[in-house]
């Protein structure tokens, strides 16, 4: 006899459970704290900070996809390409590492294996805010305001 098979709702794409979500932060937390206590000898890390804004988890919750925005030592003056891609190029090599010393940390089956990507949403905020200060988006702003009255 086959199984049931147990279908989503069809009305568009799903977003994570909230077991992933709570998970998710647990790791986040997690992983925040293991990258202010060790220090990780690499050159591409040294005086920088990290900030891991968000980690998401796969449904299996085996692996995190961590996605993290490096400040300090210059990075801030050279906007994104080459200081922040060495950063978390530096950060997936050292994964295994940080990997290990989470697991004592969480309290979960399984310790996921890490994932570092840059996260872009400061990037895009930035450039909605260039926009919004363009005089023509302003102008047409203002514009829409007074005919709103």
């Amino acid at each position: 006899m086959a199984r049931k098979q147990h279908t989503r709702n069809a009305s568009g794409p799903q977003g994570p459970s909230q077991r992933q979500l709570r998970a998710g932060e647990l790791v986040r937390h997690a992983l925040v704290d293991v990258l202010r206590e060790e220090d990780i000898h690499d050159e591409a890390l040294q005086g920088v900070s990290v900030t891991v804004t968000e980690v998401r988890m796969s449904p299996d919750l085996r692996h995190a996809t961590c996605f993290v925005e490096p400040l300090g030592a210059g990075v801030e003056a050279a906007p994104t390409t080459g200081q922040e891609s060495a950063i978390i190029k530096a950060l997936n090599v050292h994964a295994k590492f940080l990997r290990g010393r989470l697991g004592p940390k969480l309290d979960m089956k399984f310790t996921p294996d890490l994932r570092f990507r840059h996260d872009e949403s400061f990037d895009a905020a930035s450039h909605m805010d260039r926009l919004f200060n363009d005089p023509r988006v302003r102008a047409d702003l203002e514009a829409g305001e007074d005919g709103e009255e």
